[in-house]
Formats: structure tokens, sequence, C-alpha cells
């Protein structure tokens, strides 16, 4: 690891230096204690840098050593948890590429950033003003429906989507909810936000993602030519955007939001937008179906948030893109950590066996004590 000297501690160094320098000759200043010069926070490059002594980072080293036999027997491929922009845990083939699930709506909840910042995206917009219809037509009130409305599961349009996965099957009659009032977690309303992305910035979704996030933050396994889109468009028109990323190209993506944004020194989502959308907008006793509600999460822009009294100790403000089949990526404030998950989709990872790891994984921090 890297010795850093911080200046303070060099200085007062050498002040010491002149004043025993006829007592101790060749006196040197001694090396930040460990602890300090893990905290520093740093950026991967090329590669991530690893914590080579956990207590140094505050956690212990045994309790880390104990979570590999339990993600063993589990169907996890492959996690990585990430503590001040280094690897403090890894198991499985970082590097391998899969397709990310539903994990791709909080990515683009991120890329809406800078456009909407800029004037390019008016998340006040209606279906109405976009020209946006589907198959089956939509009703008067569906159009009503806004942009913020789409990306944040609340837009009372109960269109079939071109892909399943989600809660229509849980969804009232078509025209019975206002826009913007009732919360259902529809795959209609992705897509849709999507294809009203492409459509406001005029921009290939799997353009910006590179340009705005895969290059910027260094992806190291990054491979735009896979990536398509895919659905039935004689359901819906507009089609679902998989994205195929790595577990090590996942945690960049958590840890620019553990950083409000910024990598290094450039911004790369504009202040107070990675805030704002893993803020609550509909708490956990909103959620719907009625089976969902008083649980552990409420909802943000495309963004699963702990919330309510169900939430577990150290995860107060974490938050969670979350895809089928095992496909996760965790900010836990508490402990300033960031997880990514995968499971190749020849098998499957439930919430619980994974909530084993995160809950593992919080423990393990031990601070002072270490």
């Amino acid at each position: 690891m890297m010795i850093v000297r911080h200046e303070n501690r060099v200085k007062g160094c050498v002040a010491l230096a002149a004043l025993v320098l006829a007592l101790v000759a060749g006196f040197a200043c001694a090396p930040a204690p460990v602890a300090e010069r893990a905290a520093e926070t740093v950026y991967p490059g090329a590669s991530w840098e690893r914590i080579s002594e956990p207590a140094s980072a505050g956690f212990s080293a045994e309790a880390l050593d104990a979570i590999h036999p339990y993600v063993e027997g589990i169907n996890t491929s492959a996690v990585m948890a990430v503590v001040g922009g280094r690897v403090l845990f890894e198991h499985g083939p970082v590097d391998s590429l899969s397709y990310l699930a539903s994990v791709r709506k909080s990515i683009l909840a991120m890329l809406y950033g800078n456009y909407v910042e800029d004037g390019t995206i008016d998340l006040e917009l209606t279906l109405d003003d976009l020209g946006m219809d589907d198959v089956q037509g939509l009703l008067p009130v569906e159009k009503r429906a806004r942009v913020l409305d789409l990306v944040t599961a609340r837009s009372g349009v109960y269109h079939p989507a071109s892909n399943a996965g989600d809660n229509l099957a849980d969804a009232p009659p078509r025209g019975s909810q206002e826009p913007g009032t009732y919360y259902l977690y529809s795959n209609w309303d992705f897509n849709a936000a999507g294809a009203a992305f492409e459509q406001l910035t005029g921009r290939n979704i799997y353009d910006a993602l590179e340009t705005d996030l895969a290059v910027p933050l260094g992806f190291e396994d990054w491979d735009r030519s896979i990536h398509r889109k895919s659905g039935d468009d004689t359901r819906s028109r507009n089609l679902a955007y998989h994205m195929v990323l790595s577990t090590r190209d996942m945690a960049r993506i958590g840890y620019v939001m553990e950083r409000d944004g910024m990598w290094e020194d450039e911004r790369i989502l504009p202040d107070g937008w990675a805030e704002r959308i893993v803020s609550i907008v509909t708490p956990s006793e909103e959620m719907n179906p009625e089976g969902l509600r008083g649980g552990e999460f409420g909802y943000g822009y495309m963004w699963w948030v702990w919330d309510g009294p169900a939430v577990p100790e150290g995860f107060e403000g974490a938050y969670s893109g979350r895809g089928a089949y095992g496909q996760f990526i965790t900010v836990i404030p508490s402990v300033g950590m960031v997880v990514a998950h995968k499971t190749v989709p020849d098998a499957q990872t439930p919430w619980s066996d994974y909530m084993g790891i995160l809950t593992r994984l919080v423990a393990a921090h031990c601070g002072a004590d270490c």
C-alpha cells in the first residue's frame, strides 16, 4: 500500500527534528498511522486498488474471510465490496460480462441528470406533449402523465409492456388512477422513460451510457457493440434497453453515486442529482400492490431506497439498484460501502441470500476497535 504523509504531519516532524537534531542524529519522520492512510478517499484508475489490511479501513479481516464460505453456498457469480475507493472484499470473476436486468433503470435515472440540468429534458412534459402513444392507444388521462411520473413509476398508465418482470398483473383498471398519484412497478413506465430520453436528447441510450458514464468512469470491460434493445413490439412500441456490464464496472457506478456524482475532480452527475434520485418519492406505506407496504423499501427515481420502521440496523440511508436473478448495486452510507453483485442468469440469487452478504459485510465493520 502506498504510504501517504499528510502535509501537516510532515511539517510537525520537521519542526521536531530541528529541536532534537543535536541529540538524535538522522531523525526521520514516522509515516502516518495505517488507519489514517487507509481513510483517504481514492478513485480507481485502470484497475481497482485493494485494501491489504482491512483493519486499516475499520473492518475485521476474520469476519470478511468468513463471508467467502457463505457466498460459496449460494448462487452468486461475483461480488465486490468497495470502501473509500478500494476493494475490501471480492469473490468470483468480477470481470465477467452479463446483463443487469432491472439495474438498467437505476442507471437510466443517472443518465437523465445532465440533460435535466441543462434543460434538454423537462421532467414536467407530458406524454401528450411528446406525442407518445402505443399499440393499444393511450387514454386521455394516461397522456397527462409526465416524464417525471415515468421515472418514479407513478404514471397511471397500465398499457402492456414489451417485456415481463414487473407488477402490471396487479395494476388497477386502466384510466382509474390520476398520473403522479399511484406507484406501481411497471416496465411500461421504465421503457417509456427510455423512449422519452432518446426523443428529447436525440441520443441512443447506449451511446449516452458510453460517453456519460463508461468513458469518464473508466469502465474496464465496456463493449458498446453488444448492446441492443429487446422486447415484443406487438405489445408495446417501447422496448427494453438492457445493459451488459461486469461486476467491477457496476462497482464504479455505485461509487460515483456514493461520491455524489464526483469522479476525482470531474463532476459526472449534476450537483445534488445523485441525492435526488435516491430520495423517497414513494414511501414504504404507499407502495403497491398492498403486500409491499410497510416493508423495507420505498422508491425514488428508479432506485429502491431503504425506508420505514423495517429498515435493519446499519442500512439507514442505503439504496439499491435491483435486477432479476441477482443483479444488484447497493450503497450503504453507514459504513461508506458500495457493493456490486452479479448472478449469471442460468441461476438465481434471491434477495434474502444477497441480504445475507450485505448484513455480514456491515457486521464486519469494527471501526476503531479493529
